[in-house]
Order: C-alpha cells, then sequence, then structure tokens
C-alpha cells in the first residue's frame, strides 16, 4: 500500500467520544458490501452512505445519517465521505462517491487510498471522486470552508484562502484540550 496523508478528526469532541459504530461494517470484500446493503432500509438505498479508509486501507462503511467520525471509531482516516451504490447482474458497484467530510475535511488527492481500498476488494468504481469537495482552512479566522466555483475566499471573514490544503492542524491551531477548531 503507498502511503498516504491521515486525516484528523476536526469536529465537536463530543462526537469523537460516540463511536458506538451500531450498523456500519468494515468491507473485506465484495459480498460484504452486498450482504450490508440488503440489510439497509429499501428507503435509504438511493442515497448515499457513509464511508471511511481505515489507517489499515480498509472501507467501512455505515447508515448516512452516521457521523465518519462514529463510523471510523474516533480514529484517524485515509479518507472519509459518502458513497452510493447500484447493485446489477454483477454484483454493487459504486456509482457516486466524494470526499464530503466536514470533521475530516479530506483534501481531494485522497482518492488514491480510496481506490486502492475499493481495487483491494474488487468493487467496481469510478475513476475518480464523483463530486470532489475541496476544504481549505481560512488562515485569518481559522474557520473551515467549502471552497465553491474556484472562490478562495473565506465565507466568513472574506480573506483569501491557500490553494494548497491546509487543515493539518498545527499545534497552534488548537484549543484548550487538544481538539481542533
Amino acid at each position: 500500500m503507498t502511503p498516504h496523508r491521515h486525516y484528523r478528526y476536526l469536529g465537536p469532541a463530543d462526537l469523537r467520544g460516540s463511536s458506538s459504530g451500531e450498523g456500519r461494517v468494515e468491507v473485506d470484500r465484495v459480498e460484504t458490501v452486498r450482504q450490508w446493503l440488503d440489510d439497509q432500509d429499501p428507503r435509504d438505498r438511493a442515497e448515499p452512505f457513509t464511508f471511511v479508509v481505515t489507517l489499515g486501507g480498509r472501507i467501512r462503511l455505515a447508515p448516512r445519517r452516521s457521523e465518519h467520525v462514529v463510523c471510523a471509531g474516533g480514529q484517524d482516516v485515509l479518507a472519509a465521505g459518502e458513497v452510493r451504490f447500484e447493485v446489477d447482474g454483477e454484483g454493487p458497484q459504486v456509482v457516486e462517491i466524494s470526499n464530503q467530510s466536514t470533521g475530516y475535511c479530506p483534501d481531494v488527492d485522497c482518492w488514491a487510498a480510496v481506490e486502492e481500498a475499493l481495487d483491494a476488494i474488487g468493487l467496481r468504481h469510478p475513476v475518480g471522486f464523483t463530486a470532489p469537495v475541496v476544504f481549505r482552512r481560512c488562515p485569518t479566522c481559522l474557520e473551515r470552508n467549502v471552497v465553491r466555483d474556484d472562490d478562495y475566499v473565506c465565507a466568513v471573514c472574506d480573506s483569501d484562502l491557500p490553494r494548497e490544503w491546509n487543515l493539518d492542524t498545527p499545534h497552534w491551531m488548537e484549543r484548550d484540550g487538544g481538539e481542533a477548531y
């Protein structure tokens, strides 16, 4: 496995502690995805599910309303986002996938870890994120931002946002208790 960036959880501390993970599954083969999808509420199957790629390089899935940090068991991840599946005669396949996770704010380059994890279990998938999300931290007010329409301006204070991913949370961006803000 190629070395990948680790993403630390950046969201509210109380969510990190709620890592019961009810309904989540760590995928070891395509059949695990099929069985897990069969167990989901039929109304939810057309919607994206929560996913993470663990530090061990495995895909973990959870129901859509699950927090990524709960899906990850409170741990750092190689990638996080949302995924939608379709099942045809050849089995399940990924038809939509994004890095949409405001708890981890992964860079779009985490696709490499996602692709390796999907390939390792033989799950068919697109060639990249179908809906990539660009996250940046404002160097002025320190708020997390989603960059839309290539507009690298902070939604809170109108400062310019960096072009490079910068949510790696240096120590000077931490509050008391060690949680990032």
